[in-house]
């Protein structure tokens, strides 16, 4: 189902240097894979309703309260670098 010669062009778009004894491995291992996943898509699913989660749950979270920090200036003296009062960080937009 997959090739030594697959494995090597989607490692080399990983950007992941494989031996070829490691290609090899590889190989086999996702040809195992694709082969389990290929039995379960034989089964009928027709009646089952999509669900994201086995179980229902549901994430407790508390509201965001903002609060001020009292001590500023210990904050910015622990900044790899500062300019007046604020923050200096390199610069990730061109400036055209």
């Amino acid at each position: 189902m997959i090739d030594q010669e697959q494995v090597h062009k989607v490692a080399n778009l990983a950007r992941l240097e494989l031996t070829p004894e490691e290609e090899e491995q590889f190989t086999t291992q996702l040809g195992s894979i694709l082969d389990y996943i290929q039995q379960l898509d034989e089964l009928d699913v027709s009646n089952v309703p999509p669900t994201t989660r086995a179980i229902d749950v549901s994430n407790i979270t508390r509201e965001d309260e903002l609060q001020p920090y009292p001590e500023r200036e210990k904050i910015l003296n622990s900044a790899p670098e500062q300019e007046g009062d604020f923050f200096k960080v390199p610069k990730i937009l061109n400036a055209e």
